[in-house]
């Protein structure tokens, strides 16, 4: 006889929201609905805390927000329970080890307000990378060298943002870098419009080590974990989860690996397996 599931983690971007970035209400009530039969809610999500707050806001339950794929651990109201941050010497190997595309980095911190974003510059020729500085522009600050930002505070990671084919060749150099040993990368690959979030964190954090520590704390087996996830920085989430749940609106790379196939983020996919796993006795 399986575990009965007692948490439920879920990724946001492309699995809670529709590609208008929107909650369905179906979502919405499916967790309400989760939560009512004793089901634990966590949001985990490559987002920084800031943005993933107002989303966790929409949600009318308790919940923990894991951001920033993993390296921290938050409560609704963003009280900070776990953080693993970046040290300022691996940020700084990071970044000499980046060679030409240096010019893409830009250093993400754990505090509130100005700030939380530094960069140096960035290519404003790649529209969907110039929407994410507009979108937080109040949060930016720049700086003539981003070591500046890098003598008194370790930060919560390098994000290299770019079109996907330099941005994949970054990870694999990154990959072969010395600094390797000491740092994790998560990739986020949003092909139509040719973005790719490239993370780089303190060696072993990722979303599903944020989520085993969390499950151990909580006396849970991962047997009895259910995680909802689209790409590819979910994939050590969704291998930890003992019912592990894609989106059909996944890659079919990610779809290959055996796991449940729930419906689309446009056709409120979440909502469609909290009713098979969770709501249907």
């Amino acid at each position: 006889m399986n575990a009965p599931i007692r948490l439920l983690a879920i990724d946001i971007d492309g699995t809670l929201l529709d590609s208008r970035w929107q909650l369905p209400a179906a979502n919405r009530d499916g967790i309400v609905a989760a939560h009512r039969r004793g089901v634990e809610i966590m949001l985990v999500t490559g987002r920084r805390f800031t943005f993933a707050q107002p989303i966790a806001a929409q949600l009318p339950v308790d919940l923990t927000v894991i951001a920033s794929n993993g390296a921290l651990i938050k409560s609704k109201q963003g009280e900070n329970l776990a953080r693993q941050l970046l040290p300022r010497q691996q940020a700084r190997a990071v970044l000499a080890a980046a060679g030409a595309e240096r010019e893409k980095a830009l250093l993400l911190f754990d505090r509130d307000g100005h700030g939380q974003i530094v960069a140096e510059r960035f290519d404003p020729s790649h529209t969907s990378v110039q929407g994410y500085l507009d979108r937080n522009r109040k949060y930016l600050l720049r700086v003539g060298r981003l070591e500046e930002a890098l003598t008194d505070s370790d930060p919560i990671q390098v994000l290299f943002a770019g079109a996907v084919a330099p941005m994949r060749a970054l990870a694999e150099h990154l990959r072969r870098s010395p600094c390797a040993a000491h740092t994790s990368l998560a990739v986020t690959e949003y092909l139509e419009r040719d973005l790719t979030l490239l993370d780089v964190l303190d060696a072993g954090c990722n979303k599903g080590a944020a989520l085993a520590r969390w499950v151990a704390g909580r006396g849970l087996d991962r047997a009895q974990v259910m995680a909802v996830g689209d790409n590819w920085n979910d994939k050590e989430m969704l291998e930890f989860a003992g019912l592990p749940v894609v989106m059909a609106n996944s890659s079919e790379e990610l779809k290959q690996e055996g796991w449940a196939v729930t419906r689309s983020n446009d056709e409120s996919g979440v909502a469609a397996a909290i009713e098979k796993f969770l709501l249907t006795d």
